[in-house]
């Protein structure tokens, strides 16, 4: 576990966590940090928990002390997100000092009964509700519901001008050295661009519109630091990230990078040859192009990658009068997400029968996703050359379109 002062008399307890599922689901694959903050005026303060470590608690004490703090003298713990990955240490807390007052939402406080019981001592927050720790440590509560979840907040210090701001603002991706944005390279800056992207799809994709509130609330601090749950605080420019998650709103909603997504799968090598000239005019057009071969590829990694594309191709055969199963299971999982708006194109090959469009249709209907298609191309057995000039005909148009949708 790391222990670094961020600013006066605040430190923050962060380390590093693979091999996990993220909520039982996220593959994440360059793993996640787990962060938490401790402010210490006349009085102590841990926001989001020492999480982490062993189960324990000398474990904790050690930590603590190492920064000269008394796990007995800690007065508040701030509840900003009931999450386990927020909150599942407080059980083991309790063991050191249970004498403390938990500071959180009305929708926090519930799921504090319900998972550690009804002994708890809660305070229950609202919209810019304070708490003075003394020593000049002033800190302000404001909810952030389902952002992502309906019990979360953020919290302020005025002192220092630091946002806490949990899973708002976050990232996947572990840390070795560089825990600042002052502190980055600019291949620390590119790999955190794409880790952020990852968490914003998986994570936050569903609640976009609370995400956008949640930037409006932002603007109206004074910021000098942002420290989020999960992923660098943000100290040299605070706006960049802010300016991030505005951006990855957009690509929830339609808009994205100059780059194409193949979302694909091939039975037999019918629908994987067209796939193949697709890409080889995508290329030459000059356009970057990812490739998901389904079921081969996460579910982390579609989402990620078809969320950020400013165009989509979905490649899938007929298979049992429907669209190749893996195929059709990806753009369910975008549907709920809330993938909204994309430009796509689809083609795809059937043997007796069709059918793979017509599912394709209905789950874009069914979800509600507004994908904006280019007329579909559907082949018996192989393409033949009519055929692929028909789909690159359909490419031509795409990246045409696509022009308007793009957002770097």
């Amino acid at each position: 576990m790391k222990k670094i002062q961020i600013a006066d008399n605040i430190h923050m307890l962060s380390m590093n966590v693979e091999d996990i599922l993220f909520e039982g689901m996220w593959d994440i694959a360059n793993g996640v940090t787990l962060n938490s903050y401790i402010v210490k005026g006349d009085k102590t303060a841990i926001i989001d928990g020492v999480i982490g470590w062993d189960g324990i608690p000398e474990t904790l004490y050690k930590n603590l002390e190492e920064i000269n703090i008394d796990p007995k003298d800690i007065d508040y713990l701030i509840v900003n997100h009931m999450e386990p990955d927020h909150s599942g240490w407080i059980e083991n807390f309790k063991k050191i000092n249970n004498d403390f007052t938990i500071l959180c939402t009305d929708k926090a406080a519930n799921l504090v009964k319900s998972f550690f019981g009804d002994d708890e001592k809660i305070k229950v927050v609202k919209e810019g509700d304070t708490l003075d720790l003394g020593a000049g440590k002033v800190l302000s509560f404001h909810p952030v519901p389902n952002v992502h979840w309906p019990d979360t907040m953020m919290t302020y210090e005025s002192d220092t001008k630091t946002l806490f701001s949990c899973d708002m603002y976050g990232s996947f991706g572990k840390i070795d050295e560089s825990y600042f944005d002052d502190q980055m390279t600019d291949e620390d800056v590119e790999y955190f661009e794409e880790e952020g992207i990852r968490y914003f799809s998986n994570v936050m994709a569903t609640f976009t519109p609370q995400v956008k509130k949640a930037i409006k609330k932002t603007e109206e601090f004074d910021i000098n630091l942002i420290a989020p749950g999960h992923g660098p605080l943000y100290r040299k420019n605070p706006q960049k990230i802010i300016d991030d998650y505005s951006r990855f709103s957009e690509y929830s909603n339609g808009a994205g990078k100059n780059e194409v997504t193949i979302l694909w799968g091939s039975m037999y090598g019918m629908t994987k040859k067209a796939v193949d000239f697709a890409e080889k005019i995508l290329v030459n057009k000059g356009i970057k192009v990812n490739k998901l071969e389904m079921p081969l590829k996460s579910e982390s990694e579609m989402m990620a990658t078809v969320f950020k594309s400013g165009g989509v191709i979905v490649a899938a055969p007929t298979y049992e009068y429907k669209m190749f199963p893996p195929v059709a299971a990806a753009l369910e999982e975008l549907g709920r997400k809330k993938v909204t708006g994309k430009l796509a194109f689809s083609f795809g090959s059937y043997g007796w029968s069709g059918g793979a469009q017509k599912e394709l249709n209905e789950i874009i209907e069914k979800n509600r996703m507004k994908w904006d298609f280019v007329e579909p191309v559907e082949f018996e057995g192989s393409p033949r050359e009519e055929d692929l000039k028909k789909v690159e005909e359909g490419i031509c148009e795409l990246i045409e379109r696509m022009k308007d949708k793009v957002v770097e």
